[in-house]
């Protein structure tokens, strides 16, 4: 006859996470905007219109690339890119500041196409008036992507879709 045990639903729980790590959830941070905050006028068009310094934590293990998308969803017109970068690696943990305006980001990954019609980060830039909010998204993908030349947000929104393992967000204010 088999003896018959009843594990603790405790242990059971225990046991799980031991097998199965909970992944923590991804992160991004700046060391010059905290969430909420103000951005620094270097960071925008009415100082040296330099990306900040962004920093992020606890990707996925899957994680083939990340995607950052910036963007400002008070401008009067609708939501206004102000930058788009793409196939940055999955070993990267940090963008430094003043990402130039170039194709080819020199850590590797590329610039897409702002609503400025700029490649690269141009920072916040609003008219005169209300305080506009600006998210700093981080995307961890499963792919690398192939959005074409030079994408604007919807080609590179499309590429994205169906690839995305997780996201994070840091929200910046500003006005003029």
């Amino acid at each position: 006859m088999l003896n018959s045990y009843r594990i603790p639903i405790a242990l059971v729980f225990i046991l799980f996470a031991y097998v199965h790590p909970v992944q923590a959830q991804l992160t991004l941070s700046s060391p010059t905007l905290a969430s909420g905050s103000a951005i620094a006028v270097e960071n925008t068009c009415s100082g040296g219109d330099r990306s900040p310094v962004l920093t992020w934590h606890n990707a996925p293990q899957s994680t083939k690339s990340f995607a950052i998308v910036v963007e400002d969803p008070d401008a009067p017109g609708g939501t206004f890119i102000h930058w788009l970068a793409y196939n940055i690696s999955a070993q990267t943990t940090s963008i430094p500041a003043g990402v130039p305006q170039t194709e080819e980001i020199a850590t590797g990954g590329k610039n897409g196409i702002n609503g400025f019609e700029h490649i690269g980060y141009n920072g916040p830039c609003p008219p005169p008036g209300k305080m506009h909010h600006y998210h700093f998204r981080l995307f961890a993908l499963d792919s690398t992507l192939t959005p074409g030349d030079k994408p604007d947000a919807s080609a590179l929104e499309s590429a994205m879709k169906g690839h995305v393992l997780a996201t994070a967000e840091l929200v910046g204010t500003f006005h003029r």
